[in-house]
């Protein structure tokens, strides 16, 4: 038996505003919108937001990377989505690999590399 993940789900107070937000980011689009679930659909994968009631606490334990598209730089996406409202963390970088961590407005991390 395999799985195949088709989407990630991230917890927040505004759905319709944070999918909006990264429909904006990624290139994508409103696909569904339930009240307090709403998805993005955007290649390769869709992102769900759902409502609660509780406030994030402390850093959020999964998050996704995303890297630049081929052919772009790496800084210019992490200016871009800072432009769009996006807070860096930090930058890192190992042989072969560097990256930013970044927070949406809502302080869900992410990494761009």
């Amino acid at each position: 038996m395999s799985l195949t993940a088709v989407m990630i789900t991230m917890d927040c107070a505004e759905p319709q505003e944070l999918a909006q937000w990264w429909a904006t980011a990624l290139g994508g689009e409103i696909a569904q919108e339930h009240g307090d679930f709403v998805i993005v659909r955007a290649k390769p994968l869709a992102l769900g937001f759902q409502r609660v009631a509780e406030e994030r606490r402390d850093k959020n334990r999964v998050h996704v990377d995303f890297a630049a598209a081929p052919g772009t730089d790496m800084a210019g996406q992490v200016e871009r989505l800072v432009a769009l409202g996006a807070s860096v963390v930090g930058e890192h970088a190992v042989p072969g690999l560097t990256w930013t961590v970044l927070q949406d407005p809502a302080g869900n991390e992410f990494c761009v590399h």
